[in-house]
């Protein structure tokens, strides 16, 4: 496994799921992935068959970026007969703790053929200041 993908195994918080008995509950399961370039840390999740009005992104206090929305279920009418359902449907939500150099305020998201991706910008990191002592007498 790759250290990015060590880190993001330590900064991830319980999964809570809100399903229903009867629901297939794969997208509880939403896979992130995590990379840090430069400028910013890029998240992208596959959500197929959701559309951009049925997914949240959030980030909470103490920097918790929060991934949640609701897949509906196929419409039922009177006269179908289903053969099978193995599409997942119901609630999802993924948590994960960001990193300090995370600029919590600009973070962008877009929606394009299933797939979430959310941009969250870096702070600079400052490199400490280093003051040389000159000795005395």
């Amino acid at each position: 496994m790759m250290e990015g993908g060590r880190r993001l195994q330590k900064c991830l918080i319980p999964i809570q799921t809100g399903n229903t008995i009867g629901e297939t509950s794969a997208f509880t399961n939403t896979r992130i992935n995590w990379k840090e370039t430069p400028e910013a840390h890029v998240f992208r999740a596959d959500l197929p068959g959701v559309k951009k009005e049925e997914v949240k992104v959030e980030v909470e206090e103490g920097r918790v970026f929060q991934i949640s929305g609701e897949r509906s279920k196929d419409q039922e009418e009177k006269n179908d007969k289903w053969h099978r359902i193995e599409r997942s449907s119901g609630k999802f939500l993924r948590r994960l703790r960001l990193l300090e150099n995370a600029k919590t305020d600009e973070v962008k998201a877009s929606m394009e053929n299933g797939v979430l991706t959310v941009t969250v910008p870096k702070e600079e990191v400052k490199k400490a200041e280093v003051q040389t002592i000159n000795f005395s007498g």
